[in-house]
């Protein structure tokens, strides 16, 4: 026993010894930004490489906040390198006092240096942490900076956050002009999958950019395309411009949106709403620009302030009874499309993602501001106010009427946990991580599904035919709809109102449909659904769409299955010209047998999953109100302009 002890002790010294400051890792510069990048832009995936870009429109953006910049052009070239310039007053030049080094140099190789700390070179300012300009340069193969102030032009350039070569003066300039050209090409060492920019990210982030600072001009200019199109987003309208954007193709209720404007305490407010004849709402909060996702005070503030106003309005116009319980917030908001932005001097971020706006006085600003303005301009435009209560009280009623079918519903075949449907073919593990949910098309597909599936963590719910499209109905009409009904009571986590995330049943809802258009149609009306009245899902990263096979092509002993026609002229051309291959088109998961569809489809080693994101979910917010909504003209028109790309020798009958 002593010699055991003696052995574990000496072992215990061995250990210690070896463990002193030769141990302890200091980064210098900005080595810590290139040894732990997502700390700092979130990830090194597609999001964190557009976060790059944003970085630098940002500090055109502060510029813009200042009352210096008017404009920021933003250039992808041939080789993915991304130009942003911008006409504010130029990276300051000279010496920064204590780095003894020029400030321009100092901005893009330290960590916490620039115009946004300390107070004196932005009141507001946006971005999230401030370190920027250093961290694309971190991130960057290459960086370089022209700077344009006081009558001179300043370079400078950078390899990998490290100068390469030093500021220099390279020529003159008219007194007049200003500002700041950053070029730079994302380091495909830390970018390994995700090289490439995506116009459509670029462009929508720099429209939002120019609808939430009204008069600013924001182009965008891809190099990558044959046309070299310069795109100008430029709205003096604003978030008024913002809001027509958004419901250009929904019937409004009143003639142009309603906007208000108003700054206290150091915090600038703006909110532009319209009404539109949808049974949803649209709500996006913006704080410095910087899109809230998850909400926060200022989303409280206005909130509180629309439902009580409302409510005040519609006592005092006699619509509403002394006897009578008041509009619920749900009740204002039914077809409300509204944005809320505000800018705050010292923004506090909370929330899982950093998107939530925690600032109390923001609350108390943004609910002041906006029921100061609201209340008068429903005392000033009667007319409108009338459209607006009616349209709650419409809502109430609904909400009312909704509220008894659900217990009734209950009642008859529960949305109870406790009551599954005898449709539905359970797993038997309890353990919602591990659990999956198969939406799946037609009781034959269904059947293969049941078969195949792995039954500890798989379960399978087959659906008939094509659920109700419940962007233009009633909740009445959405509860009484069977198949929606069943899929609600599956999950367990009820659905609108009553949703709770925490009760998921199954922490994969993956919807497995056909490869044809009837499919796709299933599909949209099911991600409708889930969009508009199971939303936490797909903020939770639960949905994901099945990707089956196309073919499945024999020659001999070999067996393989293809996704598209380009794919199977490509393999066919490769095969050798015997034995005779046979090719089989999958019309329908119908026709796949247990095997296959576990093997293609079904096998966590084998599958392929497309996840839906909520920002998928977001952009695709519009053409579900297109195409399923209760406007035919932009239905009508974009087959018109889309009917060109469809393939004549591949359309369903």
């Amino acid at each position: 026993m002593t010699d055991k002890k003696e052995t574990a002790e000496e072992k215990k010294d061995e250990l210690a010894a070896e463990y002193d400051a030769s141990q302890i890792q200091v980064l210098s510069g900005l080595e810590a930004v290139r040894k732990r990048p997502g700390m700092y832009i979130g990830s090194t995936s597609s999001q964190g490489l557009h976060h790059l870009v944003w970085e630098i429109i940002d500090n055109g953006i502060d510029e813009a906040l200042a009352g210096f910049a008017t404009r920021i052009e933003v250039e992808v070239n041939p080789d993915n390198s991304v130009t942003v310039t911008d006409d504010g007053r130029g990276i300051p030049v000279d010496i920064q006092s204590k780095t003894g080094r020029p400030a321009l140099e100092t901005v893009y190789t330290v960590l916490h240096a620039g115009g946004k700390f300390g107070g004196g070179g932005y009141k507001v300012s946006g971005g999230l942490h401030g370190v920027g300009a250093s961290v694309v340069n971190a991130l960057s193969t290459d960086l370089d900076v022209t700077v344009t102030r006081g009558g001179k032009r300043y370079y400078i350039d950078f390899i990998r956050g490290k100068v390469n070569m030093p500021m220099k003066v390279i020529g003159t300039a008219p007194e007049h002009e200003h500002g700041t050209k950053v070029h730079f090409l994302p380091d495909p060492d830390i970018f390994t999958e995700i090289r490439t920019f995506d116009d459509k990210i670029l462009t929508t982030r720099i429209r939002e950019l120019a609808f939430l600072n009204k008069g600013l001009k924001l182009t965008f200019t891809d190099k990558r395309a044959a046309t070299h199109e310069k795109l100008v987003f430029h709205y003096e309208g604003g978030l008024k411009s913002y809001v027509d954007f958004l419901t250009e193709k929904k019937e409004n209720l009143l003639q142009e949106p309603i906007y208000v404007e108003g700054q206290d305490k150091g915090i600038t407010v703006e909110v532009a709403l319209q009404y539109t004849n949808d049974y949803h709402s649209t709500l996006l909060t913006f704080a410095n620009n910087i899109h809230t996702y998850e909400g926060g005070t200022h989303e409280t503030g206005f909130k509180t302030a629309l439902t009580r106003v409302i409510n005040d309005y519609a006592r005092r116009s006699g619509a509403l009874k002394d006897s009578d319980d008041p509009l619920s917030g749900d009740d204002v908001r039914e077809g409300l499309t509204a944005v809320v932005s505000v800018k705050h001097p010292d923004p506090q971020f909370e929330g899982q993602t950093k998107t939530k706006l925690g600032n109390s006085d923001a609350r108390t600003v943004v609910d002041r501001t906006f029921s100061d303005h609201f209340n008068k301009f429903l005392m000033e435009h009667p007319a409108d106010g009338k459209l607006i209560i009616d349209k709650a009280m419409l809502a109430s009623k609904a909400r009312l009427a909704a509220k008894r079918a659900r217990e009734v519903t209950r009642k008859k075949s529960g949305l109870e946990i406790s009551n599954l449907p005898g449709k539905l073919a359970d797993n038997t593990s309890k353990d919602p991580e591990i659990s999956e949910l198969f939406i799946v098309e037609g009781d034959s597909a269904g059947g293969s599904a049941k078969s195949g599936r792995s039954r500890l963590t798989q379960a399978i719910l087959p659906i008939r035919g094509k659920i109700l499209n419940v962007e233009k109905a009633s909740m009445e009409r959405i509860l009484a709809n069977e198949e929606i009904r069943t899929l609600f009571t599956a999950m367990g986590t009820g659905f609108g109102q009553d949703f709770d995330i925490n009760k998921a049943r199954y922490h994969k809802l993956i919807i497995m449909t056909d490869a044809d258009v009837d499919g796709a149609h299933i599909r949209t009306l099911l991600l409708t659904l889930i969009y508009r009245y199971m939303r936490p899902v797909l903020d939770a990263g639960y949905v994901y769409i099945a990707q089956p096979p196309l073919y499945r092509l024999r020659q001999g002993k070999m067996t393989q299955y293809i996704d598209s026609d380009e794919e199977l002229q490509d393999i066919l051309g490769q095969l050798p010209p015997s034995p005779k291959p046979e090719i089989q088109r999958y019309k329908g998961l119908g026709e796949m047998d247990a095997n296959q569809l576990w093997e293609t489809t079904m096998d966590p080693d084998n599958r392929r999953l497309l996840r839906v994101s909520p920002k998928d979910a977001e952009a695709a917010d519009g053409v579900f109100e297109m195409l399923m909504g209760d406007h035919v003209e932009p239905r009508r028109k974009f087959i018109e302009d889309n009917a060109v790309f469809v393939d004549p020798n591949n359309i369903d009958a």
